[in-house]
């Protein structure tokens, strides 16, 4: 491995430290940081979401903004407004930014605030941009948003937009742990009270210290990852199976299906794969790469009919038949 895959499967290793039992999660986020793109995690509450996020943050010392989304949540909370000052007894306007204009961006409880705010969203995470008054203000180079949502808790939550589920690269499901990562966790936690006597060594900061220009340097390497057509096929097949179901009879993916993934699904595909084989430590993308993404960039994109709903199928069921009766090559 060369120098940034070591410091990024660090990153994985010492966000871990922090989040017993998310490997998986984990995972994700760094991919996201590589493939700059965007997170969903859902999960019922106190399986790590927000301390993930605030770990990832705290590893690579760059700046983190956090959004507690509520109902009466303005766009202008999010991105930030103009403000009159006075200068040398002459009224100006002066955009004061909001917590948007930060390198990793937490946004809580995404589902808690109404449309136009989460709309607010859509221009940041597509473009790299926002515009406040007429005027365009960028973002930071190294720009995440990294989004949290309870699956159960329905009451005074709004779904989010087709529109901003597509715009995020991968969702995440967080579960929660196996007996021994408990058990794992209580001890994490007793460790971290003050006065603690923890039975480990606690890092130095600095030490951990992972530089973003890391990430930088991880992109420009996944560019150079290779494709080959069996794996392009793949993806292809993959995300042709979700729009035209009926090319599987058998499979009652036509009962379960009511619209299939876009075109960024395979985009997303490609560059997840890409990232995931290039932690790995390898040059090209092996089918197996695109399999252990899938379930994270397909399931969001796909919308169940409602027979599916009434047979309770998820879409983590739909993407498993995917997986089965898809065809490498």
């Amino acid at each position: 491995m060369n120098q940034a895959q070591t410091e990024l499967n660090r990153l994985i290793s010492e966000v871990g430290e922090s989040v017993i039992g998310q490997q998986h999660v984990v995972t994700a986020l760094v991919v996201g940081l590589i493939t700059n793109g965007h997170i969903l995690l859902e999960g019922l509450p106190g399986t790590a979401k927000t301390r993930s996020i605030k770990a990832l943050a705290g590893c690579l010392h760059t700046s983190f903004g956090r959004i507690q989304f509520t109902p009466d949540l303005l766009p202008s909370d999010v991105t930030g407004t103009e403000i009159y000052q006075d200068v040398d007894g002459k009224p100006q306007l002066h955009f004061q930014s909001g917590p948007i204009f930060n390198s990793i961006v937490l946004a809580d409880e995404i589902n808690r605030a109404p449309a136009k705010v989460q709309a607010a969203l859509l221009e940041a995470m597509a473009e790299g941009t926002v515009t406040v008054g007429g005027e365009s203000h960028s973002l930071p180079e190294l720009f995440m948003v990294l989004a949290t949502q309870n699956p159960i808790e329905q009451e005074g939550t709004y779904p989010l937009p087709e529109a901003q589920m597509d715009r995020f690269i991968m969702k995440v499901m967080v579960d929660y742990p196996e007996d021994e990562a408990e058990k794992d966790i209580i001890r994490l936690v007793r460790d971290e009270e003050p006065g603690a006597r923890s039975s480990t060594t606690k890092r130095n900061s600095s030490e951990s210290s992972i530089s973003p220009e890391s990430v930088f340097v991880a992109r420009e390497q996944m560019a150079k990852i290779e494709v080959s057509d069996i794996v392009e096929n793949y993806i292809v097949g993959l995300v042709m199976a979700t729009r035209q179901p009926h090319r599987y009879p058998d499979s009652s993916l036509q009962d379960w299906i009511l619209v299939g993934a876009s075109p960024r699904a395979s985009i997303a595909l490609d560059k997840c794969s890409r990232a995931y084989a290039w932690l790995q430590g390898r040059s090209h993308v092996e089918p197996d790469d695109v399999r252990a993404v899938a379930h994270m960039v397909l399931g969001h994109r796909v919308a169940l009919s409602y027979n599916a709903l009434a047979e309770q199928i998820t879409q983590k069921d739909v993407v498993d038949r995917l997986l089965d009766v898809v065809a490498i090559g």
